[in-house]
């Protein structure tokens, strides 16, 4: 007779008590995911996109453009999304948990990430109703876009972001978050 292994289940308590030790430890389902430091070619791929969002997301009163460090935390699991939109907190000294949902987030692939972030992440993304997912990848100069309600999409020039509460969307070109590496293809 096979049975199935079973693997532990973790706790919010658990990843808490975790060293900080400059690994980036996540929580999704009771699973826990260890992802080693970025690289400095996807750092700076997150600060060519952060460069475009931050004007645009206080431009239209969208909220704060948040970076790693910052946690998305609902129904026992934390991530630590890349690079994410959201409203700030309703009130100083706000938990994580009590934070407004992102109505945007952002990974970026690496060895580590890539099959997590297109599928566990992905599915964790959009059970909890985050609006926008973008998946980005590095090797092929493309992003994959995620809308809630909609075909993803992945695209290698241009595309509009129109999130809701916008008077009019913004334009990302790849070839701007991937910077001369881009222009090389």
């Amino acid at each position: 007779m096979h049975m199935a292994a079973s693997s532990k289940q973790w706790t919010l308590e658990e990843l808490h008590s975790l060293p900080d030790d400059g690994n980036k430890y996540e929580l999704i389902d009771g699973e826990l995911y260890v992802t080693p430091p970025p690289n400095s070619d996807h750092e700076t791929i997150l600060a060519r996109l952060s460069r475009i969002l931050e004007p645009y997301v206080a431009r239209e009163r969208l909220g704060f453009v948040y970076h790693p460090r910052s946690v998305f935390h609902i129904s026992g699991s934390e991530v630590e999304p890349d690079l994410m939109v959201r409203q700030p907190p309703p009130r100083e000294h706000t938990k994580w948990e009590d934070m407004p949902l992102p109505i945007l987030v952002v990974e970026t692939f690496s060895p580590y990430t890539r099959r997590r972030d297109v599928g566990v992440k992905y599915d964790f993304y959009t059970r909890n109703g985050i609006a926008g997912y973008w998946m980005i990848d590095a090797e092929r100069l493309t992003i994959t876009v995620a809308r809630l309600g909609d075909e993803d999409r992945i695209v290698a020039d241009a595309f509009a972001w129109h999130p809701v509460g916008a008077s009019e969307p913004l334009t990302i070109h790849c070839q701007e978050v991937f910077g001369s590496r881009a222009l090389n293809t």
